[in-house]
């Protein structure tokens, strides 16, 4: 196979591996689509990307054909996500696993809310590859395309018309003494509070190794600029430009109102003890968390992966918080 061609057929297969690899095939009405038969075929600087969606979402499946098909039509080999081929009921391409998915394309497309991006940003962190967001959900802080743009956007990008963005993970881990019992990586924040007790737990804070202060709160955010404008906005943080070197330490709901959030360099690293707590988790990204104990250490730096994000030309990050936050 030579460099830049798609992967199809034996080629395909073989890097999917036999049990991964799925054929779907669904009747479907391409009416709806017949407007991107008449649309002239261009080259695409990538030749092999992958779909993924959120997978209860009954649009999402006629929105990922749609899209699909468009790919296809510009001889761009198409692998669906197989969870989201297996929901959204698709039969007519190349399937893969998410553990597959960075080694088989060359970039992935996510058709879903900004919680489907997160998701998909950390099953992905390994593959390196870059990821565009289709906002079928609420806000689309990270889905910045919508589907009525989806088509444009997407062209302009596989004509190499487009910006790109590195995005920082946090990488955490929980020492219960000389154990590690639990890690996890967050695009958006890692998060310490109080489960379903409602009491307020208490916790020692040091960063590179200097005590900052002992608080009483329902917990802490660790947050990442990507994520200042999720759960740490809701929480009275400040918003980050999402490539500035910086992670914000938000309090949630501390006893002490004096105790503000702060920004510090993300070269930094945050140690988060709990000291005392009858119900405590920590969450990565709000959508994966191991329990605490009184006691547990949380450890919590900047990752030595990026996540990329492909925006179109023209993109701009205030432009979507002026749209999103209702700004004059």
């Amino acid at each position: 196979m030579k460099a830049g061609e798609p992967l199809v057929g034996s080629a395909m297969e073989e890097l999917i591996g036999g049990s991964g690899l799925r054929a779907y095939s669904r009747s479907a009405t391409y009416a709806v689509m017949r407007f991107y038969d008449l649309m002239p075929a261009m080259k695409s600087v990538f030749s092999n990307v992958a779909l993924i969606g959120k997978y209860m979402n009954p649009e999402i499946g006629e929105q990922i054909e749609i899209l699909a098909r468009y790919l296809a039509e510009r001889q761009v080999a198409v692998i669906i996500e197989e969870n989201t081929a297996r929901h959204c009921n698709l039969n007519t391409y190349t399937t893969a696993p998410i553990s597959r998915i960075g080694q088989v394309a060359d970039l992935a497309i996510v058709l879903g809310g900004d919680g489907t991006m997160l998701a998909a940003a950390r099953d992905l962190v390994d593959g390196g590859i870059p990821l565009i967001g289709v906002n079928r959900g609420r806000f689309g802080f990270l889905t910045d395309l919508t589907a009525e743009s989806m088509i444009e956007g997407i062209g302009q990008i596989l004509a190499g018309e487009f910006n790109t963005e590195e995005r920082m993970l946090l990488t955490a881990s929980v020492l219960r003494g000389d154990d590690c019992i639990g890690t996890g990586y967050a695009l958006n924040d890692v998060v310490v509070n109080k489960s379903a007790i409602a009491r307020l737990i208490e916790l020692e804070v040091h960063i590179d190794g200097l005590f900052v202060y002992r608080q009483r709160s329902d917990g802490l955010i660790v947050s990442t600029p990507t994520g200042t404008t999720a759960y740490s906005l809701s929480a009275g943080g400040p918003i980050l430009y999402p490539t500035l070197d910086a992670f914000a330490l938000v309090p949630i709901c501390p006893h002490t109102l004096s105790n503000r959030p702060i920004a510090i360099s993300s070269a930094s690293k945050v140690e988060v003890t709990l000291v005392q707590a009858e119900d405590a988790r920590v969450h990565y990204d709000g959508q994966l968390h191991t329990e605490l104990l009184q006691g547990d250490k949380l450890v919590v730096q900047r990752a030595d992966s990026t996540v990329t994000l492909l925006h179109p030309l023209g993109h701009s990050h205030f432009d979507v918080l002026r749209a999103k936050l209702r700004w004059g």
